[in-house]
Parts: structure tokens; C-alpha cells; sequence
């Protein structure tokens, strides 16, 4: 896999700030240059050992932290001019890893979770979810399409 980052794919090292009362950290500004423009934003969970994905969108990008638990995030390049088509990025994310990754459109993504008993996940997509023509394209997440075993690998 390589440490080399899918082109487009953006990681942001999240600064927490913990005091007595409790910690605080800043997910996404308008003024941060990984932003690009706001659509929405959601919560999903994801259940320990679960599998979400495989997706990707053909405008939207993606913005997602974990902020309960841990997720294993990770993304594919399958885009057909991209210098980084065939590469695979997977990321440890949450409490333990605090960031932000950012997924850019034609790049298949999907997470699972890798906490007990649930991860707790935040995306601020650029693109409003649209109910009746979602900007979504999906594979089963345990294709051979993607090189990519979910499988826990104990080294």
C-alpha cells in the first residue's frame, strides 16, 4: 500500500485542546484549506466489526472524522486518468488518532468499525445528500472489484 497518499485524498492532524472540563477540537473551518464548500452536515455510526462501503460520488467530496471510537477508513483509486489509479490508502481514525480525511469525487471509499461496541462518525460533505438522485455509486463491500481484504490482519 505505501505511505503515499491517493491524489486528492487530504489528511488534516486534528488539534486537541483538553482542560479540566473536558477536551475540544476543530473538525472543518471555511477558512481551513482542505475546505471547499459546505453541503450538510451528518452522523453515522457504525456498529464493532461492521463494514460500510464500498462507494464513491462523482461531484461530492467527502470530509470524515471519528469522534467516538475508532473506524478503518479506507479508499481506492479507480479513476481512469489518475496518476494514483490502483492505490489503496486505509487510515486508524477516532479518539486514539484524531484527524480528518478527506475523500475527493471518483475515489471509492468505505469504513469499519474497530471499537467496541460502536464508532460514532461526523462527514461534512461539499454536496447536500439528494433524496431522489443520490450522488452515490456502491459496491459490496467484500468485492474482488477492490484489492482489499476487511479481514483484521494480526502481525
Amino acid at each position: 500500500m505505501g505511505s503515499a497518499l491517493i491524489r486528492g485524498v487530504k489528511v488534516k492532524e486534528l488539534r486537541v485542546i483538553p482542560d479540566e472540563r473536558g477536551r475540544l477540537f476543530e473538525i472543518l473551518r471555511r477558512d481551513d484549506p482542505l475546505f471547499t464548500s459546505f453541503g450538510q452536515v451528518y452522523c453515522t455510526t457504525v456498529n464493532y466489526e461492521v463494514v460500510k462501503g464500498w462507494h464513491y460520488h462523482k461531484k461530492q467530496t467527502d470530509n470524515f472524522v471519528c469522534v467516538s471510537g475508532m473506524i478503518k477508513l479506507v479508499a481506492y483509486d479507480t479513476r481512469p486518468r489518475s496518476p494514483t489509479k490502483g492505490q489503496l490508502n486505509e487510515f486508524c481514525i477516532g479518539v486514539h488518532h484524531p484527524r480528518l480525511v478527506q475523500i475527493p469525487p471518483g475515489v471509492y471509499h468505505g469504513f469499519k468499525g474497530i471499537s467496541h461496541p460502536e464508532a460514532v462518525v461526523i462527514n461534512v460533505p461539499n454536496e447536500p445528500y439528494h433524496h431522489r438522485r443520490p450522488d452515490e455509486y456502491r459496491l459490496d463491500p467484500h468485492t474482488n472489484e477492490i484489492p482489499y481484504d476487511w479481514n483484521r490482519v494480526d502481525r
